[in-house]
This record gives C-alpha cells, sequence and structure tokens, in this order.
C-alpha cells in the first residue's frame, strides 16, 4: 500500500479493489467505437482510398459534416476563405487533416456517462485534444511518425473517463460519495490500463496501443517507442498549455523526454512558436 492508498476511507479502498478486479479480468466496459469513426479509420488506413470516398462517407452523416465544415472553415485552418463543400474542404486541407477533424469530432466526451464529473470530462478531453495536436507538431520537428500522431494523442488519456464512468456508477449503486480529488487519484493511478483495453478493443493499429500503453514509460515499449516518447512529450506540452496564466514551455523543455527525441535549442524554440496555431486548433476542435 502507498503513502497516498493511507488517506482513502474504506469505502474508496473498496472502489480502488473494484477497478482493480476489472483490469484482472479484462471486464473493463468499453464503449461502442462510433461507426463513422471507424469507418473513417478504415479509409485513412487504405492505401486505395480517395477523397471522393471520405466526403461520400462524411456526408453521410449530417452533424459530422457541419461540424467538419465548421473546423475548417474556422480562421485556424482556412483564415482568408470560405469553402462551402467537403470536397473542396478535402482539397484545401488534405485527407490526412480531415481524418483528424472527422476522427476528433466523433470521439468525444459523449461516449462516457459520468455526470457528477462533467466538468472533469471536458477537461480530459481538452487536454487530448491539445496533446493530439502538439503530437504532430512534435513528430514533425523530431522526424517521427506525424500522421499516426494526431490519433496517439487523442486517445493517449481514453482510460481516464472510463474510470469516471465507472466511479460514478459505482456511486449510484452503492450510495458512495468520493470526492474529486480522490476520483483523480484513481484515474492517474488506472487510466493506462483502462486505456490499454479500450483501445485493444477497438481494434487500433499496433502503434496506437503502444502508444496508449507506454507513453509515461517509453523507455519500456518494445516496437513504437519513438512514438511513445512524441506523446509524452504532446502530453507535457498540453499541461501547460491548459493551465490558466502566462504559458513558460521552456519549463517544460528541461524535460528529459525533448533530449531524448534529439531536439535541440532551435528545434525547441520552433515548437515554441506553434503555440497560438496549437491553441486555434484546439479552439475550432471543440465539440
Amino acid at each position: 500500500m502507498s503513502d497516498s492508498d493511507e488517506n482513502f476511507n474504506p469505502d474508496i479502498q473498496n472502489l480502488k479493489i473494484h477497478l482493480e478486479l476489472l483490469i484482472e479480468e479484462g471486464s473493463v466496459e468499453v464503449p461502442m467505437l462510433p461507426e463513422v469513426a471507424s469507418r473513417v479509420l478504415m479509409i485513412a488506413n487504405d492505401p486505395d482510398s480517395d477523397a471522393a470516398q471520405l466526403s461520400k462517407l462524411i456526408q453521410g452523416d449530417q452533424a459530422l459534416a457541419g461540424h467538419v465544415m465548421r473546423i475548417a472553415n474556422s480562421a485556424a485552418y482556412t483564415p482568408n476563405a470560405s469553402m462551402v463543400s467537403l470536397q473542396q474542404a478535402i482539397a484545401r486541407l488534405g485527407i490526412s487533416l480531415i481524418v483528424d477533424i472527422s476522427i476528433a469530432a466523433s470521439l468525444n466526451t459523449k461516449l462516457f456517462s459520468a455526470p457528477s464529473y462533467a466538468p472533469r470530462l471536458e477537461g480530459i478531453w481538452s487536454h487530448a485534444v491539445c496533446a493530439a495536436i502538439w503530437g504532430k507538431e512534435v513528430a514533425r520537428l523530431s522526424k517521427k511518425n506525424v500522421e499516426a500522431s494526431f490519433l496517439c494523442g487523442l486517445l493517449h488519456s481514453i482510460g481516464r473517463p472510463a474510470i469516471l464512468q465507472v466511479i460514478h456508477e459505482r456511486s449510484l449503486d452503492s450510495g458512495l460519495s468520493v470526492s474529486l480529488d480522490n476520483a483523480l487519484l484513481l484515474e492517474d493511478r488506472y487510466h493506462v490500463e483502462f486505456g490499454k483495453v479500450i483501445v485493444e478493443k477497438w481494434g487500433m493499429p499496433s502503434i496506437v496501443q503502444e502508444s496508449v500503453q507506454f507513453y509515461q514509460d517509453y523507455q519500456h515499449a518494445e516496437n513504437f517507442s519513438d512514438q511513445a516518447m512524441v506523446i509524452n512529450a504532446a502530453s507535457k506540452l498540453a499541461d501547460e498549455s491548459l493551465r490558466p496564466g502566462d504559458i513558460t514551455l521552456d519549463t517544460v523543455f528541461e524535460d528529459i523526454v525533448f533530449a531524448d527525441l534529439n531536439l535541440y535549442e532551435d528545434d525547441l524554440e520552433q515548437l515554441k512558436q506553434q503555440y497560438e496555431k496549437v491553441k486555434a486548433g484546439m479552439e475550432a476542435m471543440r465539440v
């Protein structure tokens, strides 16, 4: 038992045991991956797919189509022109970016139900989107896999809302009252294990699965340590970017992960200059 466990009352200890049993038995309840997200991923991973297929798929979901067009026409992506069709948006912005936008619109806090922790769910999603956008910037500068970085960043913390849903449901069933502080301790401790189960059951690519499992411990990733390293850096940049007040990315850059990525002073300066771009992209993608 760790020192922090000693602060848990017996009810919270029982909740901790319940979470561990779910992980051990592989019985974590995983929400259905939205069909449109699954099909978008299939198109993205199919070398024979084209813009027309992607456009047709998105147009089949009116809400998604409207959301994609709103983001595509935002100042973050199209500051000087207005696009009137998905085909035009795909041609202007590229398939890869439209895929990112579509997946972010499909995978959001609505996948999980934890009304007791609604503000926290929103915070988790904001951080995930921010990490996804930072991930592409870090990957680009460190010459890693740029296209995979958005999805890896978006899903790196997918276990967090899943844990909050379990806590919320368990609280309703047993009459427990779990403070936000205790919920956050449990979330932080077990989100990697929950996230690993979720992305496995969703059949995500191996690079995504390993990034989720090892982003905090990238040295032990077997096949995609570079990608896990990128997401580690992106998550830390998102932490700082979402803090109120002045942004001090210089402090984040002192972390060993940036040296491990072989990013030098000039690279970090270029990364710092992407902050406003990241912030604008994150605001544009808010659901």
